[in-house]
């Protein structure tokens, strides 16, 4: 097959060749493309109950395997429904790396005209962020997390023994540099000044000092879905790991007012020195897709804009 760079060309022969192959009980079945997809996967429904997930990048190789071993454990403790993968497809007919099948989810992606003045939204929101991050490792982690994860359950499930490469959340001081060469590069657009003041507390805010738990790690709108006005799905654990619980908190700046956002917090019974670490993820996370994107993307200008402009204000 083809590639555009270091990215394969993913077209539906290629996918229907992978599943009628690797998976020949879903041969029969009609294959449609979602649109838009995501910026790391390409996605396909598999007749009505099934969706094909195929990374774009090398960045998002190891999700599938990830997302196979961790979210069917996850899932029975969380009060949103999350993806359910069924299978791992292994690479093949020139595509270079592992791929995902698992249980359709219904809904539309949530917006902020939807739900950002919406109070059971950010009640939802509050209480899935509690369910997972009660969630925590029984050994301190480090580059190679090993060690059982445990919570108020029995052992078994979640508290496997098996190494977990790749499942320890970076830290917000990494972004460091990246994050100052953002607000340099985007000093025209916003306040500058104000920028590296929220980084400069964010950085300087007390560490989370408690054992790391679980976080989904890339927590914003378009990871959640809605059915009938409500918030029904989180989709999307490529960045799942273990460390701080901040980092969840860029929800409150991608989605939620001011209002909501207050109602967010009280629900979560949010620390002020975590807040603020979340206000700095949320200024990196919108610093850096608005310098990537912005100036080709509309949408992603209007929405990381938001989402700068949310985390100042705080």
């Amino acid at each position: 097959m083809s590639t555009a760079g270091s990215r394969p060309v993913i077209t539906a022969a290629l996918v229907r060749e992978l599943v009628d192959a690797q998976f020949p009980q879903w041969a029969g079945l009609p294959l449609k493309p979602v649109e838009p997809g995501g910026s790391d996967h390409v996605i396909y429904r598999l007749g009505g109950e099934l969706s094909v997930r195929l990374p774009r990048h090398a960045d998002a190789r190891g999700q599938a395997e990830k997302e196979f071993t961790w979210l069917p454990r996850l899932a029975p403790h969380l009060p949103l429904a999350v993806p359910v993968p069924v299978a791992v497809g292994e690479p093949g007919s020139g595509y270079p790396w592992r791929w995902s099948v698992a249980r359709w989810l219904e809904g539309e992606v949530a917006t902020v005209e939807a739900l950002a003045g919406s109070r059971a939204a950010a009640v939802a929101l509050a209480e899935f962020l509690t369910a997972l991050h009660r969630f925590t490792p029984e050994n301190p982690p480090s580059e190679e997390l090993r060690g059982g994860l445990s919570a108020e359950e029995p052992r078994g499930g979640l508290s496997a023994e098996e190494p977990r490469d790749g499942l320890v959340a970076r830290p917000l001081a990494e972004r460091d540099r990246a994050t100052r060469a953002a607000i340099q590069q985007v000093g025209d657009v916003f306040d500058r000044a104000a920028l590296t003041r929220l980084w400069d507390a964010a950085l300087s805010a007390p560490a989370w000092d408690r054992p790391p738990v679980w976080s989904h790690g890339d927590f914003h709108t378009g990871n959640l879905l809605t059915l009938d006005g409500r918030l029904s799905a989180v989709i999307d654990f490529g960045e799942l790991g273990v460390g701080d619980p901040a980092r969840d908190l860029m929800i409150a700046f991608t989605l939620l007012s001011a209002e909501s956002r207050a109602v967010f917090r009280d629900a979560l019974g949010v620390d002020d020195a975590t807040w603020t670490r979340g206000r700095g993820w949320a200024l990196a996370t919108g610093l850096n897709a608005y310098t990537f994107y912005a100036a080709v993307n509309p949408r992603v200008a209007a929405q990381t804009t938001r989402q700068i402009t949310e985390a100042l204000a705080g």
